[in-house]
């Protein structure tokens, strides 16, 4: 059996000299004994994958909302273990630490609300007196002050490197405000491009699935319309069903050796050697060739105006929008009423234990409490 010092042994001998290496870990807010036979980041990966939160993101929507519509969308969970499968395969080709991108990815999402970024949008417009809410920063509180599993402190006690993951990823429609004093570990690079990658692919299929976008609506994105053809020139005979499923395999293929290519350019053009270089650097080290990020761009405004931004999910969002803030007004009105939840604290305000209990809901139940209490 392989001992801790073995393992750590393995990572100072195989992974590049800019990754994190779990031996040097800054630590934990809270000294633990050390682990016999996993390293650190292993032990993080466990803890967040055994938390009450991890499990919620099974019943939270990703785009569509878990108990409106059928089995196969993709929902918080199912996104997420997409992130971390390509987390994982971009960090082992770049020599990254493979188990710490893992864990960023695993954990990137925990703070989202029920109903997705409705919800999010709902609890920042109620929480401006009091700072407003963003999930990436309900992620990091989740794991250092909400979940409770241990007798001696409260959250999960995760390495310094998993928080500032956590802190600092950001996508397209992350905005956590963060100023950073150092850049981010190429890990958490690596699991916010991984995040992009997983919902630009998911979401339009998803979206092809729901019929809400048809195979027509897509001529002008560029990436499909050069996925498309390249297969129509191989098979001029495929069925709509296998246009759909190959394009969908070819566009993540396509945006994960973009992004390798690219990644190791710019560590080259950087002179990127060591993680002290990586902490230094300005820029973004992990990301797309100019040429396709573009593309990509293009494919974003695409699923935002014609996917996000369709009627009928407007108007699901408007419910689930409604639901949310009248939970959130019951609450504070009636506290008393969520006295069993461990988030509910004396010394912070009403509203701010409130939003730990709503935004910790899943869309069920949510749901479930609009229906009995309002």
């Amino acid at each position: 059996m392989y001992s801790k010092k073995d393992l750590e042994a393995r990572e100072a001998d195989t992974l590049a000299g800019y990754a994190v290496l779990s031996k040097d870990s800054r630590g934990r807010a809270h000294p633990e004994p050390p682990a016999d036979y996993r390293t650190e980041f292993q032990r993080d990966r466990d803890r967040v994958i055994h938390c009450k939160a991890f499990r919620r993101l099974k019943h939270k929507t990703q785009v569509f909302v878990t108990t409106q519509n059928g089995d196969h969308y993709r929902t918080r969970l199912t996104h997420t273990l997409e992130v971390v499968q390509i987390s994982r395969d971009i960090a082992r080709t770049l020599g990254l630490n493979e188990d710490l991108a893992e864990t960023i990815g695993l954990a990137h999402d925990l703070g989202h609300t029920p109903f997705g970024h409705t919800g999010e949008k709902v609890l920042n417009d109620l929480l401006q007196d009091f700072g407003g809410f963003e999930h990436n920063r309900q992620s990091k509180r989740i794991v250092e002050q909400l979940e409770k599993k241990y007798t001696h402190f409260d959250g999960l006690n995760l390495s310094y490197e998993v928080l500032d993951g956590l802190i600092k990823h950001r996508s397209p429609y992350d905005h956590s405000g963060v100023v950073q004093e150092q850049g981010p570990s190429l890990e958490a690079q690596t699991a916010n491009l991984a995040d992009e990658v997983a919902y630009n692919s998911h979401d339009l299929d998803d979206a092809l699935a729901s019929g809400l976008l048809r195979l027509e609506d897509l001529r002008g994105v560029t990436l499909w319309a050069e996925l498309t053809a390249r297969h129509k020139e191989a098979d001029a005979r495929l069925s709509d069903a296998a246009l759909v499923n190959l394009n969908i395999r070819a566009l993540i293929s396509l945006l994960i050796s973009d992004l390798m290519r690219e990644t190791e350019a710019r560590l080259r053009q950087y002179g990127i050697k060591t993680l002290a270089d990586v902490y230094a650097a300005r820029q973004d080290l992990v990301g797309f060739s100019a040429e396709l990020a573009g593309k990509v761009a293009e494919l974003r405004r695409f699923l935002a105006e014609r996917f996000y931004q369709h009627p009928q999910i407007v108007a699901r969002n408007a419910e689930a929008g409604q639901v949310l803030a009248q939970l959130f007004a019951y609450f504070v009105r009636h506290p008393e009423k969520a006295l069993e939840s461990s988030t509910f604290r004396k010394d912070q305000p009403v509203e701010i234990s409130v939003c730990d209990y709503v935004a910790g809901m899943t869309d069920q139940y949510a749901l479930l409490m609009y229906k009995t209490i309002c």
